[in-house]
């Protein structure tokens, strides 16, 4: 829907990076990119965004807003303990300039899988 979408808050101005819309979810999907580590202002940052597309831009019938953060690095204890322990709307991923092998993709998923199993 747009690209360096610009809002205006009580004479501020801040921009976000893409604004999708998915019709099957029937919701805002908010994308901020971060070309460096991700910090906690930047997980404050897009909340704002979502909290500003879900009290004025979002209709009734439609799904809560969804923010995406991709950036360079992040430190998961931050992403934690920044947002809130019932989240289901900011997102916060790593991005990569070059898709893994697919030795790389079995060897994460087999790390995952390790993960759950030692959690039960």
């Amino acid at each position: 829907m747009a690209r360096q979408k610009r809002i205006h808050l009580d004479g501020d101005e801040f921009f976000i990076d893409l604004v999708f819309y998915n019709r099957l979810l029937q919701c805002f999907v908010l994308f901020e990119i971060k070309t460096t580590k991700l910090t906690h202002q930047d997980i404050g940052q897009l909340q704002m965004y979502v909290n500003y597309y879900d009290r004025y831009e979002k209709q009734d019938f439609e799904n809560p807003t969804i923010g995406v953060l991709l950036c360079a690095d992040k430190n998961d204890a931050v992403v934690k303990i920044t947002l809130p322990e019932n989240n289901k709307t900011i997102i916060a991923s790593k991005y990569q300039l070059y898709l893994p092998t697919e030795q790389q993709l079995i060897d994460e998923v087999r790390r995952e899988i390790e993960k759950l199993d030692n959690s039960w």
